[in-house]
């Protein structure tokens, strides 16, 4: 396969990423506003964000070629900062909720939707990291290869998310919804954090 067709095989892949995060995003965040749930409002939040990573990534990939490489590095790095404050700004929103709940008892309802949601995350991602990585491989492109290992990040806290949903569920161990939403904070700080050192790589 040569390069213009890979290239086009990695932006299809971004462009289903995108749509499938914001379908995720808007399921979640219903789904956790009827049940209450900080976890499944969390992980719907992180897929906006994430979705706003995929359109920067669209972007570079469009624009292969076609503009100089320190043009492209400095609006990808601003970007990249937008979205390390928006982890940031996130983060904090949820772990502020989810102590409260912690704290005054604030009891979620089972979420059979979200678990729904959680399962077709972990069978849909770790198909998409799998098919980002090699094709990023193949084109030598760092961006899509760092893209895959935010996609198995994804697989990853769809993990936590189904299981605190399904504790809650079976067992009503609520307090499983605020820990997983704990877990989500760590996961939006780390990302933050990385995203704002490597926007900081190079002065604008």
């Amino acid at each position: 396969m040569n390069a213009d067709r890979l290239y086009k095989k990695g932006l299809r892949l971004e462009y289903f990423t995108v749509g499938y995060n914001i379908l995720e995003a808007i399921a979640s965040i219903i789904s956790g506003s009827i049940a209450d749930s900080i976890a499944l409002i969390g992980f719907g939040l992180d897929s906006i964000i994430e979705s706003l990573s995929g359109l920067v990534l669209i972007w570079r990939l469009r624009q292969h070629e076609k503009i100089s490489e320190a043009v492209e590095g400095k609006i990808e790095k601003r970007a990249i900062k937008f979205v390390a404050i928006t982890f940031f700004i996130l983060g904090s929103y949820i772990l502020f909720e989810s102590i409260k709940k912690l704290v005054i008892t604030e009891i979620s309802e089972p979420s059979p939707s979200g678990i729904t949601i959680a399962t077709l995350s972990l069978i849909i991602m770790p198909i998409l990291t799998w098919q980002k990585y090699k094709t990023g491989k193949q084109i030598n492109s760092q961006a899509l290869v760092a893209d895959a290992k935010e996609t198995l990040a994804c697989a990853y806290l769809s993990v936590a998310l189904l299981l605190g949903l399904s504790a809650n569920y079976l067992f009503g161990f609520w307090q499983a919804d605020p820990i997983v939403g704990l877990i989500i904070v760590a996961f939006l700080f780390k990302e933050g954090r990385e995203g704002w050192k490597e926007s900081s790589e190079e002065k604008f």
